[in-house]
């Protein structure tokens, strides 16, 4: 995701140069009555305080760059890329960035109304729902819908060659699928309920940054667990247990959504974005496209493109 993360990059950068103290800043994208869909960047980092706020309405934030720690009421969790942060309206939380500098995020708002409709039609029951838990890992299931809103971000920097119908009629399904895709997950999703130490949150933290800026290096389990400062037995069962998901899920969920962002961008070839997404050969590259995103590569360019 090199080119979601270049927004935190230039942000960073831009608060090194003027001197100002750490914040975000929310671009609104689209909404309706009861929606609306923000991409948010903020350049904090370890030398700043960690800052409460309160969450006005129902919110799913997709994480697509960068990390940070989410304390609320309903837990404590390390947010990375490909993860949900969850929130229920009310409720104050409480964001950290202690262990590295800068996020960018692709914030969805629904009203109460509005999402327990969703709910309902959805399958779900009671009258009151909320969140029982922070976050949803970097799961399989929410892959392509993480990757069609990277991808969408990605064109709306040029604005002005994007219809408001087009814009907003995009972003409006895309909420409604994360909603009704969100609550289905959260409904088997349980969280490990011993809180982990402040030092495994900071080498786990390290080194999903590592991944990040080095999706196709060769990453072992030993190399990020030296990395660590961990033994491999230790690493493993960290990593999993603040980010939900191992190691190699993480890496390949990563992989997949950036060759993903580049079929549906780019007229490059099969087998080139394959390679360059660190896999050995184009077959093993479309058995594992086609588990996350259940359709062949040249399919999904074919789809995105008719999509435009």
């Amino acid at each position: 995701m090199v080119k979601i993360a270049l927004a935190v990059e230039q942000a960073l950068a831009q608060r090194a140069l003027d001197g100002s103290l750490g914040h975000a800043v929310a671009r609104p994208l689209a909404q309706g009555s009861d929606w609306s869909v923000s991409d948010v960047v903020c350049n904090s980092g370890p030398q700043d305080r960690p800052f409460e706020e309160r969450h006005s309405r129902v919110s799913i934030a997709m994480v697509v760059a960068g990390s940070f720690q989410y304390r609320g009421a309903s837990g404590r969790e390390l947010m990375t890329a490909g993860s949900l942060l969850l929130g229920n309206p009310g409720e104050y939380f409480e964001c950290g960035h202690e262990h590295g500098a800068g996020d960018r995020c692709i914030s969805f708002q629904y009203t109460p109304e509005y999402f327990q409709r969703l709910h309902g039609d959805g399958g779900g029951r009671g009258h009151n729902f909320d969140f029982r838990v922070p976050r949803l890992p970097p799961l399989r299931a929410l892959s392509p819908l993480i990757t069609r809103a990277c991808a969408r971000l990605i064109r709306s920097v040029d604005a002005s060659q994007l219809s408001s119908i087009g814009v907003g009629g995009f972003w409006e399904e895309l909420a409604i699928k994360l909603a009704v895709q969100t609550l289905q997950l959260v409904a088997v999703f349980y969280p490990e309920t011993r809180a982990p130490l402040p030092s495994a949150v900071a080498r786990v933290t390290r080194t999903v940054r590592t991944i990040e800026r080095h999706p196709d290096a060769s990453l072992s389990i030993g190399t990020l667990a030296r990395e660590a400062g961990l033994s491999p037995y230790h690493f493993l069962r960290v990593f999993e247990q603040l980010t939900g998901v191992t190691p190699h899920q993480y890496i390949l969920r990563l992989r997949l959504r950036e060759a993903a962002m580049r079929l549906a961008e780019e007229p490059a070839k099969v087998l080139d974005v394959a390679l360059d997404s660190g896999f050995g050969d184009v077959s093993n590259f479309n058995h594992a496209f086609r588990a996350e995103f259940g359709v062949s590569p040249r399919v999904y360019r074919l789809r995105e493109l008719a999509r435009v």
